[in-house]
């Protein structure tokens, strides 16, 4: 988690909100974070393994507590182990090792977690939750987000930039979810009518996952013309380009 591939292509340059949220969010938890993961480095432990503990952390959290309805303490858990996805990074980077395994292992494990998290959502709805619309709604957010990262990573592996910013990525998919998952499990300790804050958040995340797919698709359709459309070029300069040569050898003759 956050051990960066190399890139291929151009990248979608990012809206000025997010990449101002990135850039000074990204600077503050390194600053915090950079002491604990240079004292795991003494202690030996490597970035893969701060990865593993983070994904099985986010795993248990969603899986123990969500399907149960304990939606602040699965909540609190969840986000002490997705900062995991910041150590592994800072210690990779502290010790040269950015690797293409490393960025692999990341991509995999981050699709694993947000698997448990929508499917711990899922659980609930389908049993004590007692809600067969929002246990479909969190299947679809589930799905649709592995569709999602899918769609760039095949996108990419054909040589195409995917230039893009979906609607809702994998950040907002998760800001938004584990807010309202927390905010709604204070019911719990009184707080009256905020439980609903989670199924509008689920709504939320269902229609822009499906906004930035369709964008998605889009993209890749567009850049796929584009791509033949240079390739035929191409090829037909350097058929110009023999058989201008070709007159030439005639004409020599």
């Amino acid at each position: 988690m956050g051990q960066p591939a190399a890139s291929r292509g151009r990248t979608a340059t990012p809206t000025l909100g997010k990449a101002m949220l990135n850039k000074y969010a990204r600077a503050f938890f390194t600053r915090v974070l950079t002491p604990f993961a240079a004292f795991l480095i003494r202690r030996g432990v490597s970035p893969d393994t701060v990865t593993l503990l983070g994904t099985a952390g986010v795993i248990a959290g969603a899986l123990v507590f969500y399907p149960r309805g304990e939606f602040f303490w699965g909540t609190i858990v969840i986000t002490l182990f997705v900062f995991s996805d910041l150590v592994d990074g800072n210690m990779a980077r502290q010790l040269g090792r950015t690797s293409r395994w490393g960025a692999f292992l990341d991509s995999t494990l981050d699709r694993v977690a947000d698997g448990a998290i929508f499917g711990g959502f899922a659980l609930w709805y389908a049993g004590h939750g007692d809600d067969n619309a929002l246990c479909a709604v969190s299947i679809f957010c589930l799905a649709s987000g592995q569709v999602v990262s899918y769609t760039k990573a095949r996108g990419e592996s054909i040589g195409l930039p995917v230039a893009v910013n979906g609607l809702v990525e994998r950040a907002e998919r998760l800001v938004i979810s584990l807010v309202a998952a927390g905010l709604s499990g204070l019911h719990a300790f009184g707080v009256p009518g905020i439980q609903v804050l989670l199924p509008i958040a689920l709504w939320i995340v269902a229609v822009g996952s499906l906004v930035t797919l369709i964008q998605r698709v889009v993209t890749v359709r567009r850049e796929s013309a584009e791509a033949e459309q240079a390739a035929a070029d191409v090829a037909e300069r350097a058929d110009e380009a023999r058989d201008s040569g070709a007159r030439g050898s005639e004409a020599a003759k």
